[in-house]
């Protein structure tokens, strides 16, 4: 079994006074890339001897295979890293370090600040990488397909060593990328993109969109009650009259004005619930503990009060409720019920920052489903758009009403300058662009190219995930572009991981409020699988499911077959499943085991048994 180490160099995670990202994200790389299960992970200050020591030790001692060192790589005072790890080397690896580099010099002119350095001790590798996430991701993306063969040649494996040459020599072991991004056509038709992790994109996303620091407050301009207010139906009287016979000299309704005039201990007001209590009364007794003595024409005239009051008796005090100047909630959005209303008791009315909203389905073969005679309508190679409607659906059924959400919906044919023109159009006016189909790798896919061209900062273009993998995420300026795939299923799916997320977010910021980032995301909750067996891909699957309730436990049924391009797997569908991706161990994961389940909607129980 292959040992590995991972060594993060920071003070200040070190020392406690930050969290650190970069080590955690390179030790789950190294064990899904290289298939690692031990793996050392360790956090030291920038401190040259110690970092020295510890590489030795690891490399001399426990003898891993490989130490893969994040952050000291720059040029501040205390980076040493490069200078500790040269110090411990036999040999120098100085093509691996240019191979990370030029991959970092794709996204920003600021990797040549990186002084990283690769090498070998005795029988171990060891890799500087920089100190951000971001950059550990993609130099190691850049290098992991040679580490194996790396390791193979240190450790003496003759026979792994020459079935690699071979494949190499054959063409079985070539990597291939996309003619799109590299012009040199022929059988050159991989996608260039790295395979992001699901949660490494959807960090990426939510990143691009501002947190909201100071909460945006609701201050109350009135009191509530703004008078003193009766609880219950009953009298109004004084408490200092104690029990006994009463004059009824009046009648008080909700919606009255305050009666100030005087009356004795002897009288009473009869007053509804609600009503504004008389200036001179401290009490009200509910008509259950009086009896009526005597009317005049159907008018109560002589009661008898049956238990003693005491003062504020059933009496709601001015601002009890709500105090003028208190604070009564922060905002959050989409506003609800109780939000609305608690607006509308104090007489506030709704301002809310409206999200402006594309949804552009990409497609020669798209038609209307709405036009003329389209129910009938049945043309030769042409499709009903379904994926539009799906888009906009969606986000009225998550709470973006026309108040909040402004969504106007587009079908583009597919050829560049449609696709540039419109998108250009789009850019800086609206918030987000939800852009189904056009991602992928065919000859009229031109969402890509057509975004680097208009100056978009492109994040990413793929996600290691089924379905969906082709899923992209762009921005400029206030536009956040959203490639979704076009097959209705993957543009279902990739809508509630990613796009739904960061528009709950993004309305939060609008309207200058904090948002809970844990709600943004889809709920989740834990299942049993109530399919027999199901077989695992090699990426992560989001399976369509239905719930059943069987004696208080929750089971999901896999609706049926899952490919990308059949929509009636969300008809029925309660949650997406979140399946791990196929491994040697597992293959299959089978019923009655517990799997996560994110909820597509608050009913999310189809069935109860």
């Amino acid at each position: 079994m292959m040992k590995f180490s991972v060594i993060t160099v920071s003070d200040s995670c070190s020392n406690g006074t930050a969290t650190d990202t970069s080590g955690p994200h390179l030790v789950s790389l190294v064990k899904e890339k290289l298939d690692a299960t031990d793996v050392n992970y360790l956090v030291v200050p920038d401190e040259a001897d110690v970092i020295q020591k510890l590489l030795i030790y690891q490399c001399d001692v426990l003898k891993v295979r490989a130490v893969f060192t994040t952050g000291g790589t720059g040029f501040a005072l205390r980076d040493v890293t490069p200078e500790a790890t040269r110090a411990v080397l036999t040999k120098e690896a100085p093509q691996l370090t240019m191979a990370m580099t030029l991959t970092s010099l794709e996204k920003t002119k600021f990797a040549v600040l990186s002084r990283a350095v690769c090498g070998v001790r005795e029988k171990t590798l060891i890799v500087n990488f920089p100190g951000s996430k971001k950059a550990v991701d993609e130099c190691f993306h850049s290098i992991v397909n040679v580490i194996p063969h790396i390791l193979q040649l240190m450790a003496d494996e003759i026979p792994k060593v020459k079935e690699t040459h071979r494949k190499i020599q054959s063409g079985e072991g070539h990597v291939h990328v996309c003619p799109h991004a590299t012009g040199k056509g022929g059988d050159d038709r991989n996608s260039p993109y790295p395979m992001l992790e699901v949660v490494d994109a959807l960090e990426i996303i939510m990143s691009t969109i501002a947190t909201q620091k100071i909460p945006r407050k609701q201050i109350s301009r009135v009191n509530i009650p703004p008078f003193r207010a009766s609880v219950k139906d009953g009298y109004a009287l004084k408490s200092s009259g104690d029990k006994g016979v009463k004059r009824v000299v009046g009648y008080v309704a909700a919606g009255n004005g305050i009666i100030r005039d005087y009356f004795d201990i002897d009288q009473c007001y009869k007053i509804n619930t609600g009503a504004p209590v008389p200036d001179q009364a401290d009490a009200v007794i509910q008509i259950e503990d009086t009896k009526l003595i005597s009317t005049d024409n159907d008018i109560e005239k002589i009661i008898e009060v049956l238990s003693s009051p005491s003062p504020n008796l059933d009496i709601r005090s001015i601002g009890s409720d709500l105090r003028m100047g208190e604070d009564v909630f922060e905002h959050r959005y989409p506003l609800d019920a109780a939000q609305r209303s608690l607006l509308a008791s104090i007489g506030e009315t709704i301002n809310v920052g409206q999200l402006r909203i594309a949804v552009i389905s990409t497609g020669d073969e798209l038609v209307h489903p709405y036009g003329d005679g389209a129910q009938t309508r049945t043309i030769e190679g042409k499709i009903f758009d379904s994926n539009t409607t799906m888009l906009v659906q969606m986000l009225r059924q998550f709470g973006f009403t026309e108040e909040q959400c402004l969504v106007s919906q587009i079908v583009v044919h597919d050829d560049y300058q449609s696709l540039r023109k419109q998108i250009e159009i789009l850019t800086g006016s609206v918030h987000a662009i939800l852009c189904t189909g056009g991602v992928s790798m065919g000859d009229k896919d031109f969402v890509k190219p057509v975004l680097k061209d208009l100056g978009y900062d492109l994040k990413f273009g793929r996600v290691n995930m089924k379905p969906g993998k082709p899923f992209t995420f762009a921005s400029k300026d206030i536009t956040r572009f959203f490639g979704l795939p076009g097959n209705p299923v993957s543009a279902f799916v990739t809508f509630h991981l990613f796009a739904l997320p960061a528009l709950r977010k993004y309305l939060a910021t609008l309207n200058q409020t904090t948002s809970n980032l844990a709600k943004c995301h889809l709920p989740k909750i834990t299942v049993k699988l109530l399919t027999e067996s199901y077989e695992l891909d090699p990426r992560p699957e989001y399976a369509r499911a239905s719930i059943f309730s069987k004696g208080g436990e929750l089971w999901a049924q896999i609706t049926g077959q899952q490919i990308s391009s059949r929509l009636k797997s969300i008809v029925e569908a309660d949650v997406l499943l979140h399946l791990p991706a196929r491994s040697p161990s597992k293959t299959t994961i089978v019923r009655g085991e517990s799997v996560t389940a994110l909820t597509l909607r608050a009913d999310f129980i189809s069935t109860y048994e």
